[in-house]
């Protein structure tokens, strides 16, 4: 359970995020929309330990992702990247955390460390 899974429409921003966070050591699967992020989500379940999120993508805003995924995993850390820093009270209640982008590489590893670091906790007591 030490997989980062990253969910972004934008090629450009995924791979980007994709190489920091592999550069820093990190396992990480990609999903270009929703529903791959969804689909992948069932069949890697216990492999992911904390997704990192856009909040726009085409069909589907991040809030209706984030309720998709606590509706069968309360327990997983999510990480919403955003543009438009107004958008954090769309995740009221949700359990997110919330950064506006651009986030500094070093910023977005020690989000991932910490989420990760915290999903084994509670998986551990669980």
């Amino acid at each position: 359970m030490n997989q980062v899974l990253l969910v972004d429409d934008n090629p450009v921003q995924l791979s980007v995020r994709e190489a920091v966070l592999r550069k820093a050591g990190f396992q990480v699967s990609i999903a270009t929309s929703v529903e791959s992020a969804l689909a992948t989500l069932r069949v890697i379940r216990d492999r992911i330990g904390v997704i990192v999120t856009d909040h726009l993508m085409p069909g589907y805003s991040g809030p209706d992702l984030v309720r998709q995924i606590r509706a069968e995993n309360d327990w997983i850390p999510v990480i919403v990247l955003s543009g438009l820093p107004d958008a954090q009270c769309e995740y009221e209640g949700l359990e997110v955390v919330f950064r506006a982008k651009p986030l500094p590489p070093p910023e977005l590893i020690e989000l991932v460390r910490s989420s990760l670091a915290e999903a084994n906790r509670h998986r551990g007591a669980a």
